[in-house]
């Protein structure tokens, strides 16, 4: 072994002159022998030092012309020694570096007479790029102009040899001691503990890198977004309820039972337990009556309303769910304006890809008051969106079964330069405010967007499933920078 003859030479010898001449005479791959040198050196069982050598190695290019010849001769011999060749029927006996190169190189040193006609000049050359190139191989030295030389024409590298010289140093014994880590249990019971020989502490060692714990980026833009809402006298919701009835989370709504993000290819229903043991009775009965045949000015669905449809569970298709119990219970008591908010995860059977998931969050705000109107909604709208750094909003007409007016947002995004739908706002209808008791002056505005639409922006990812979800890079955290959206 390496180790056995490195210390067996010291015991002969002052010194190692040279690791890679000593591993080349012992048979020892120089890189096995390096490791040994370290080891004994961290015990001072030797002293190491450092050498260097530079040298020259050749370049891929520079082995292919040690091997086939310099382009110049290579152009040269394709030449025929009597007459001549034209230069279109040369270049198809040799490869386009070659060809481009060797006539470069031959025309400098005048081998040959270049033109529509090649001919030579000389009958024989030299090669003499390629026989520096086999020198440098063998590991010849060579003189500074031809290094230069081949340096120039980047046939060449320099390359730093490193090894080192060794001497015994204080420690030094012709076979290593093993040494103790730990004081056992046998060697307490053997009492050769005594004779143990323990290896030292290195108490000026570094350690392994402490974890500290980190933010995800969603949590990041969610805590901001909460600062937001507080700042603008929001009151945040309660979301913990993941599953909800059809019930809360569609007809109290004024959506009807045949709308189609109740059918089971877009809502999660469960099979257990698959139905809600109590609704409000009084409650139930004016939601029906007003899907069946309508009233507050509306003429209803006109269908009939089940409530086993109503009684279903189903894992909440959005925190407007929230927001509608929390509504009933506002209106059951002497009336007070209120401000809402709510930031949670809602569910949708949807197809997972770059933009979409089964599983997201949503961002959900409301204002409810007596004599709100749509400028209302679109100041407090422009005022929570300047806030995240999105002053530049507009807002299109848009449809949904319980607010009217409603409206898509769309904000001028400067990097992409164009506007992109960040959400989607309206008034809530009377069909679903009046049943549950609210006076008939008072209006609630409300929005909605989703927590990973702007977090992707910031954050510059271009595929959901890489934010959120169980393919999502952990080293993302560590990366990322809290983000202030904007705000100063």
């Amino acid at each position: 072994m390496a180790e056995e003859a490195i210390l067996g030479y010291l015991a002969t010898s002052e010194e190692i002159p040279d690791s890679g001449q000593f591993a080349s005479q012992h048979g020892f791959q120089h890189n096995d022998v390096v490791n040994v040198i370290k080891s004994l050196h961290g015990f001072r069982y030797i002293d190491a030092q450092d050498i260097k050598r530079e040298s020259w190695v050749l370049t891929d290019e520079g082995k292919k012309y040690a091997a086939d010849g310099s382009p110049e001769v290579q152009l040269f011999l394709a030449v025929p020694q009597e007459g001549s060749i034209s230069k279109d029927e040369l270049q198809k006996k040799l490869e386009p570096s070659v060809f481009k190169i060797g006539c470069s190189q031959a025309g400098k040193n005048k081998w040959v007479d270049m033109g529509k006609q090649v001919s030579r000049k000389v009958q024989h050359v030299e090669d003499k790029v390629k026989d520096l190139l086999i020198r440098i191989q063998k590991g010849e030295a060579l003189g500074k102009d031809d290094i230069n030389s081949l340096k120039a024409r980047k046939l060449i590298v320099a390359q730093t040899w490193k090894g080192y010289s060794v001497k015994k140093g204080p420690n030094y014994a012709p076979t290593r001691k093993k040494v103790a880590t730990d004081l056992t249990r046998e060697n307490l019971q053997r009492g050769d503990w005594k004779e143990l020989e323990f290896k030292e502490y290195n108490f000026n060692a570094k350690g392994p890198p402490a974890e500290a714990g980190l933010l995800h980026p969603l949590l990041k833009v969610k805590q901001q977004l909460k600062n937001i809402f507080l700042q603008l006298g929001f009151e945040e919701m309660p979301t913990n309820n993941f599953v909800e009835s059809s019930f809360w989370n569609f007809d109290a709504l004024f959506q009807p039972q045949q709308h189609p993000a109740r059918d089971s290819h877009d809502t999660f229903f469960l099979e257990v337990p698959s139905t809600t043991r109590e609704l409000p009775e009084d409650y139930v009965k004016l939601v029906k009556r007003v899907h069946e045949s309508g009233g507050y000015g509306s003429r209803g669905y006109m269908y009939d309303w089940k409530r086993e449809e109503a009684n279903k569970n189903l894992l909440r298709t959005h925190t407007t769910a929230v927001s509608t119990r929390m509504l009933y219970a506002l209106a059951k008591q002497p009336f007070t304006p209120k401000r809402y908010f709510s930031i949670d995860r809602v569910f949708r059977n949807e197809s997972v890809d770059r933009t979409h998931l089964a599983e997201f969050h949503q961002i959900e705000g409301l204002v409810c008051d007596k004599g709100l109107t749509l400028g209302d909604l679109i100041g407090v709208l422009n005022d929570f969106f300047s806030r995240l750094g999105m002053s530049k909003l507009r807002f299109k007409p848009a449809y949904n079964p319980y607010t009217e007016p409603s409206m898509e947002i769309f904000s001028y995004h400067e990097g992409l330069k164009k506007w992109v739908e960040i959400g989607n706002s309206g008034m809530f209808r009377p069909e679903m405010l009046l049943p549950m008791g609210f006076p008939e002056d008072v209006r609630v505005i409300a929005w909605g967007l989703s927590l990973e639409r702007p977090t992707m922006i910031l954050y510059g990812v271009d595929n959901i499933r890489d934010l959120f979800g169980h393919k999502v890079d952990l080293s993302l955290m560590k990366r990322n920078p809290i983000c202030r959206l904007g705000i100063d």
